[in-house]
């Protein structure tokens, strides 16, 4: 399916000079929301996944469907102090500063072989960081799935030597 014929070019958003990918309207569409769960769905059977992680908040919307498909857990990774109980954290780059992800202590078993779902990956900072997360809880990164790629900002070398899929290039 051509994805990009459901994802709104928000021009100028959030500021001047951005092109903004909106998932919002592919997610409206319920035939092609379907069509892109069922396509990373099919990309996580043979890796003989044990839990889906996703960050905040739209590895949310694509790690839970993709999670119950799959009839696995999901770890949601977070912003620091979202999470009530004990967490271990990543401190990582921003363009203008840094922030830190959390996931709970216990979310993943050494062992686990883990897909990560996010709706974009643009610079990799975040896919990274989570990347970091999960192989310090000792959970093994099998693959990493999202909706949109922006190729230009070359994100995917941050992902070297795992198995990434992505639905659509910008």
């Amino acid at each position: 399916m051509d994805y990009k014929k459901y994802i709104t070019v928000v021009e100028d958003w959030p500021k001047q000079g951005i092109k903004f990918k909106d998932i919002t309207t592919l997610m409206d569409d319920g035939k092609a929301f379907k069509s892109a769960v069922d396509e990373i769905v099919e990309f996580s059977k043979e890796k003989d996944i044990d839990l889906v992680v996703g960050p905040e908040a739209r590895g949310f919307i694509i790690g839970c469907p993709v999670s119950y498909a799959l009839e696995v857990g999901f770890a949601p990774v977070r912003k620091e102090g979202k999470l009530p109980r004990e967490v271990i954290k990543v401190e990582y780059g921003l363009e203008y500063g840094k922030n830190v992800l959390t996931i709970h202590k216990d979310a993943i078993k050494p062992g686990q072989r883990v897909l990560i779902t996010d709706d974009l990956l643009a610079t990799g900072g975040t896919i990274e960081a989570t990347i970091q997360l999960v192989e310090q809880l000792g959970g093994i990164v099998v693959g990493c799935a999202f909706l949109v790629e922006l190729t230009y900002l070359n994100g995917r070398e941050k992902l070297d030597g795992y198995n990434v899929l992505t639905l659509t290039e910008y």
